[in-house]
């Protein structure tokens, strides 16, 4: 089989177009092409008149044509054979693990990451069990309703604690930037697949999955990780690790107080789990872990992360700029965007977590603090687009100090956000245009808010760093000039966003063990090496590897 790459098409162009351009670009008898199918479809809107399918294909074709074609230099430009992007285990326990002098594996966390960590595991052999500080999906998805509905919030149950993570509540991006050359990815969403997604996320450039249709596919994974032997233990939050006196063999230049080797981990019931491999698999909001971790003397060091607003506009306006005459096509389905501008002040503003026809959420996690999110359903049809429109700031700049000044910044951030809102976890909201112009805004106009449970009428620059307001209205009137109607007057800022990644970073070795507790796994958005469900899966994989390889070395798959 080949692969052929780049065929592009007409967005409206018929079913028998695609063969007949696969035919002319290899020059080809239509004899030849046996079969294809598309690995890849995703699409080029640059010019909104014209916008293009650009499809990547598996070719099957008569043994001699794909004979002469890989024999050709120049055809062989334009084709390779298939990669392959199975997935292999690289060990698997014996089928009596665990022994009695064996312990199993600890997940902590059961967001993208600890999901997928444990599946893998599970899968090996390993039956790891999962300690979660949340509820089950159902019951956090009623738990969370509670406070958009009814602004009443649950410490250990909401939008970012919980089975499926802070991802579950969100526009379900199944796509990242990493670097994936085993077609790890590619693993993440043919699990995802099998346990209820949409076949179509192997197909498009940017899949999304949807929050409604997350909740099932979590369901179904846990179950499947029960089969092969896991437990999954929800309400159990780790409050304490356990270490043995062994001396690392890590450089002392690394900067980290040898600590040796970690042995299990005490829970807020008071029990006490024994393991020599644990998986840290929280999320960038479980600031109580990142504190235990500091005063336990893992290495742990700041990291840079943004803080900004959300920002709404009606859909069809971001359709309208992005599509033109094509919007409302089933293929395009909602417009969405991705900007970056570099400011005079020497800060850079952009777009995060765009959401396409979704609504602003109550994300915070804390009592007492305001955090926005976005989120979407699969369909992705609300009235409005939000994304988060923020500003990257670096610790030796915006928070020196202690390791974790941080989340005291996003704390002071949040809690002001509170009060501005009024105390009652409504959110602070502005117009774009009294945000540009300084002035308080005190009536809405034709952008109605989606955020729940309520909203404020303020003056958004008394909630941000100086510095952060000004690079941000600079930013929306240069957006402007890439999406028409972007600066529209009556699009609405709600704040604040802060929890865009994690603020610290739990370092790690090439073998994925802290470079300074050996068995500790750190891994994930929490730990600083995942930025989204995807990426968050695929480290999950590489941790759950880890550890089998660690195990089992001599066991290592073909």
């Amino acid at each position: 089989m080949l692969r052929l790459n780049e065929i592009k098409l007409p967005l409206n162009h018929g079913e028998e177009d695609l063969a007949l351009a696969v035919i002319e670009r290899l020059d080809i008898a239509a004899a030849d092409l046996l079969d294809f199918s598309i690995f890849k479809r995703s699409y080029d809107a640059r010019n909104n008149k014209q916008i293009l399918l650009i499809y990547q294909l598996d070719l099957t074709l008569t043994p001699a044509a794909e004979e002469s074609l890989l024999a050709n230099p120049k055809s062989a430009l334009l084709v390779q054979l298939s990669p392959d992007t199975s997935y292999y285990f690289v060990a698997k326990a014996p089928a009596e693990f665990p022994q009695s002098e064996q312990q199993r594996p600890l997940v902590i966390g059961f967001g993208p990451c600890g999901l997928l960590a444990a599946l893998l595991l599970a899968q090996m052999g390993l039956k790891p069990i999962v300690l979660e500080r949340g509820q089950n999906v159902r019951q956090r998805t009623k738990d969370t309703w509670g406070l958009w509905r009814k602004g009443e919030l649950k410490p250990e149950s909401n939008v970012q604690f919980g089975e499926g993570g802070a991802g579950t509540f969100s526009d379900g991006k199944l796509y990242s930037q990493v670097r994936d050359r085993r077609h790890l990815g590619r693993k993440v969403l043919q699990e995802f697949v099998a346990s209820g997604a949409p076949a179509e996320i192997l197909m498009v450039s940017k899949p999304h999955i949807g929050t409604f249709k997350l909740v099932t596919m979590v369901e179904s994974i846990r179950a499947k990780i029960i089969a092969l032997g896991g437990q999954i233990r929800f309400e159990q939050k780790v409050v304490t690790i356990h270490r043995e006196p062994e001396a690392s063999d890590q450089p002392e230049d690394r900067g980290a107080e040898k600590m040796g080797q970690i042995s299990g981990v005490t829970l807020n019931s008071g029990e006490t789990l024994r393991s020599r491999h644990v998986v840290l698999a929280v999320g960038h909001s479980a600031r109580d872990i990142f504190e235990m971790l500091v005063e336990q003397n893992v290495y742990v060091e700041p990291k840079p992360f943004s803080i900004g607003f959300r920002i709404e506009h009606p859909q069809s306006v971001i359709d309208d700029a992005r599509f033109g005459k094509f919007k409302g096509h089933p293929i395009l389905g909602a417009a969405d965007y991705k900007l970056v501008h570099h400011c005079k002040n020497g800060r850079s503003v952009y777009s995060f977590c765009m959401c396409p026809g979704g609504t602003v959420v109550a994300a915070t996690s804390e009592t007492g603090r305001v955090v926005t999110n976005g989120m979407s359903e699969y369909s992705r049809n609300e009235r409005n687009a939000n994304a988060a429109i923020v500003v990257g700031i670096e610790p030796e700049k915006d928070y020196p100090g202690d390791v974790l000044a941080g989340i005291d910044l996003q704390r002071r951030l949040e809690s002001r956000a509170f009060e501005l809102g009024g105390g009652d976890y409504s959110a602070p909201v502005q117009r774009v245009g009294d945000f540009l112009a300084n002035k308080p805004t005190t009536e809405l106009g034709t952008v109605l808010p989606s955020y729940r449970p309520g909203i404020k009428l303020v003056n958004l620059a008394e909630l941000l760093p100086a510095f952060a307001i000004e690079a941000i209205r600079e930013a929306i009137p240069a957006f402007e000039k890439q999406i028409k109607g972007f600066a529209m007057a009556d699009a609405l800022l709600t704040g604040v966003e802060t929890r865009t990644s994690s603020p610290i970073s739990i370092r790690r070795g090439k073998d994925c063990q802290s470079i300074n507790t050996k068995g500790l796994y750190p891994a994930g958005e929490g730990a600083g090496y995942a930025g989204g469900i995807l990426s968050a899966g695929i480290d999950g994989i590489k941790v759950a590897e880890a550890i089998a390889l660690d195990l089992f070395p001599t066991s290592k798959q073909g």
